[in-house]
């Protein structure tokens, strides 16, 4: 079956090498609009998305990621110029990482659709535990009982990285 969306989904790539320039706005306006799309529990939508474009912000925010990770002198967003963080509300347990997943997929999914290259990159809810994420999220006005999902890095890709052949044995047929 040809199907465009089936087709994106078939093509997109995680995206680590960006070009320097700024994701225009009417691009990530589609990008962000698919993210508030994403399904959730109970039709709650209750995820949210930061975005960071201030590459001073960018800076810190890698810092503290290449920190969790255990690797201060590393740079997790790739150049990047554009920083999605998903946050989701834990006072929904059972449901909270399920439903930010589900907007990071779209927005993953969507920047490919508009011709951008992105990445998930962990560690979120780790950097967003620490004192110096949590002053962030105050400053956000992100409610305190909401965790870090994913970081969702966006921007123009340098090279398109070439598909992995899928596994054998992916899908099982139940009897």
């Amino acid at each position: 079956m040809t199907n465009a969306v089936l087709d994106s989904l078939k093509t997109r790539r995680s995206c680590r090498k960006y070009e320097a320039r700024q994701v225009e706005k009417e691009a990530l306006d589609a990008v962000l609009e698919a993210g508030t799309w994403a399904p959730t529990a109970m039709g709650t939508q209750e995820p949210l998305i930061a975005v960071v474009q201030d590459p001073a912000l960018i800076e810190k925010l890698e810092r503290m990621n290449a920190a969790v990770m255990g690797n201060p002198d590393g740079h997790p967003f790739y150049g990047a110029p554009t920083v999605l963080i998903v946050f989701a509300d834990s006072s929904r347990p059972g449901v909270f990482a399920e439903d930010g997943s589900l907007v990071m997929g779209n927005l993953l999914n969507a920047a490919h659709a508009v011709g951008l290259g992105s990445c998930w990159i962990h560690r979120a809810r780790e950097v967003f535990e620490t004192e110096e994420g949590r002053a962030l999220m105050r400053e956000w006005g992100i409610p305190e009982s909401y965790k870090g999902i994913g970081n969702c890095i966006l921007g123009y890709p340098v090279e398109e990285a070439p598909a992995k052949p899928r596994k054998e044995g992916y899908i099982i047929w139940t009897k």
